[in-house]
């Protein structure tokens, strides 16, 4: 079955780094576009990245410059490098697959404070 299961996440201070992984099974990865989102307290899940099965990528205007998202369909995972964190980054954070069906990690926690 699909599963995507999250790594990375933590506790970071304000212009710190981190890097979120997304290890991939059940499906021919190198086929499919992959995304992360992230889920602040009460606030709606938004998108913040996607790497398209070429390596085409796109941000949310919130992140661009700061985050990079990138695949490596040698190992099925998909990354997402964080740099120059504020604490409005604070959230959990998703790995996602649109298949057949939409698939979604368990989220890894992301808090951005000193």
């Amino acid at each position: 079955q699909v599963q995507l299961v999250e790594s990375g996440g933590g506790l970071v201070q304000p212009g710190g780094s981190l890097r979120l992984s997304c290890v991939a099974s059940g499906f021919t990865f190198r086929l499919y576009a992959m995304s992360w989102y992230r889920q602040a307290p009460g606030k709606e899940r938004e998108l913040v990245a996607t790497i398209t099965l070429a390596r085409m990528t796109n941000y949310a205007d919130s992140v661009k410059g700061r985050f990079t998202i990138s695949r490596d369909n040698t190992k099925n995972t998909v990354y997402l490098q964080m740099d120059s964190m504020k604490p409005e980054d604070t959230a959990v954070y998703y790995c996602f697959a649109k298949l057949s069906y939409n698939y979604w990690g368990q989220g890894t926690q992301v808090t951005v404070s000193s």
